[in-house]
């Protein structure tokens, strides 16, 4: 039996993103440092409460951790509503939260007169720095501490701004681009992206490896290829590790009646979480390999020096001898058995990886119509172990959350009935409306990813609706603070509240007292 949606059901009954309202209070010491912020989140969970913890902490904590923070709060309600019931959906709550964020802190620096870019980069945090709210906001339990342990954020920023020719926007006639349609007008934004790899203490993943005679290997995995690439991805780190070429790695993906367990493709955890797996797997297949060659055909030599290239076991004094022959020697001619490998990966540490997110438009100030010209992002993701797929999720991406930040909506009357439940009324961008897209990949090392890997499948999602939002401000001088919802309804009477900020010096302000007695100064996000 097969049950099919049609399309007014799928709008109806499946998933979508969570809609929040989110408020945000800051204190800024006079020097520029942020001393303490709160962030109040109402979230409309829908008719069923699937996943309303976990979306909502996820928000808290990534918003009260990209930047360094004297003192921080997260306090959140969530509503059931008589709407369709939301979800996990990529970002998993982080869009909403960075959303809030980085258009918050770029209307603090036009108040206290600094540049908005300047401003961030002396509160982002750094490699080194403890993750302050890791341990309080796990996944609906206390986490673990996480520490920052590789950060291309300043390399991330200097990139965009170079490959986006930033100081553009300092040249006559920038803003006014067509000189017959002076109402048209361009703008250029920023926001700053930080995501996490995997979920701490909990996502586990495992593989199993065989030698085969030929000396080939089979690599079974329990992780899920869903157009992600992760087949190709995890293959590699065996391959690289066994001194292979690709070809040589025959994977069997995803059946469980006979693959090994994983807890899925989610939480940007596939490289990170299996790929660990996968290297350990390929690790200790590897120092079987050495072993018996060592032992048995290569004599005298020295099993830490001995490495594999090229379908080889090499010796530093020039011998080798091919894994053909020493797969058929270890199955069928001396100390017999079968070199093969099981092993499995969970992590404590969610090594984050960061993105600076630059998006072009143009502003029709007579219509109101937004042109997105172009989209730029640059990431940090570690190492990518394919560049092509990392790229591909980054493009990927950032397509997804341009219709999030620009034009898909779900609209009900004021008796909760749904509008418009079909493509047309509900806005998607064709292939022909699309902007340029550029990715640009920045290579630090994670020690604690296969390979120095982190994750990069989610981040793309975080930092083209605030970016988008800058934008429009730099070319209008209009704030957007309210999204198209996934399933917004009451969006357009939510009236956002103006930022009351107040600047304070070191020595006058006790920020936990702040955060708990002060009043007012609230920012509306709906979203």
């Amino acid at each position: 039996m097969r049950f099919e949606y049609t399309r007014a059901q799928e709008f109806s009954s499946a998933r979508s993103r969570h809609p929040q309202i989110i408020r945000v209070k800051t204190a800024v010491r006079r020097d520029g440092t942020l001393a303490a912020m709160r962030i109040k989140t109402v979230a409309d969970t829908g008719a069923y409460g699937t996943h309303g913890l976990t979306v909502q902490m996820v928000s808290g904590f990534r918003g009260l951790s990209t930047y360094r923070l004297g003192a921080a709060e997260f306090d959140c309600d969530v509503v059931y509503t008589n709407k369709p019931t939301p979800g996990a959906y990529r970002g998993y709550g982080a869009p909403q939260a960075l959303f809030a964020l980085e258009c918050h802190l770029e209307e603090i620096a036009a108040a206290i007169g600094w540049d908005p870019i300047e401003f961030k980069r002396k509160n982002w945090v750094r490699a080194g720095d403890e993750i302050m709210m890791a341990r309080a906001m796990g996944e609906g339990r206390e986490g673990f501490a996480q520490w920052v342990t590789s950060n291309g954020l300043e390399e991330c920023v200097q990139e965009g701004m170079r490959a986006m020719d930033w100081e553009r926007k300092t040249l006559p006639g920038f803003h006014t681009p067509y000189p017959d349609r002076p109402h048209v007008r361009r703008g250029l934004g920023v926001a700053l992206c930080m995501h996490g790899t995997g979920i701490a203490g909990l996502d586990m993943g495992a593989a199993s490896l065989k030698l085969n005679d030929d000396g080939s290997f089979n690599l079974l995995v329990g992780a899920t290829d869903l157009g992600t690439g992760s087949d190709t991805v995890l293959a590699q780190i065996c391959a690289e590790t066994l001194g292979v070429p690709l070809r040589d790695i025959i994977i069997f993906s995803s059946d469980t009646d006979f693959t090994p367990f994983d807890t899925g493709a989610y939480a940007s955890s596939t490289t990170y979480i299996s790929g660990g797996a996968v290297l350990k797997a390929a690790e200790q297949v590897r120092d079987q390999i050495v072993e018996h060659a060592v032992k048995h055909l290569l004599p005298g030599a020295d099993a830490e020096r001995v490495w594999l290239e090229d379908q080889h076991v090499c010796a530093p004094d020039g011998r080798k001898v091919s894994l053909e022959k020493v797969a058929l020697h270890a199955t069928h001619q001396a100390d017999q058995h079968q070199i093969m490998a099981t092993a499995s990966h969970m992590s404590y540490v969610s090594p984050p990886p960061f993105a600076a997110q630059f998006v072009e438009a143009d502003v029709d100030t007579e219509t109101g119509q937004v042109t997105v010209n172009r989209l730029l992002m640059a990431v940090d993701c570690g190492v990518a172990i394919n560049p092509l797929t990392a790229a591909g999720q980054v493009e990927g991406g950032m397509v997804q959350a341009l219709g999030y930040a620009h034009c898909e909506e779900m609209v009900y009357d004021d008796e909760g009935q749904l509008l418009n439940p079909r493509f047309g009324p509900y806005r998607i961008y064709q292939a022909d409306e699309m902007p340029k897209l550029d990715v640009i990949l920045v290579q630090t090392y994670e020690p604690s990813g296969p390979y120095g890997a982190k994750a990069v499948a989610e981040i793309p999602k975080d930092g083209v609706a605030p970016a988008l939002a800058n934008a429009i401000y730099d070319a209008t001088g209009v704030r957007i603070r309210q999204l198209p919802s996934p399933r917004s309804g009451c969006g357009a009477r939510c009236k956002p509240h103006q930022p009351e900020l107040s600047v304070c010096s070191p020595a006058s302000i006790n920020a936990r007292s702040w955060l708990t007695n002060s009043p007012g100064a609230w920012i509306s996000r709906p979203l």
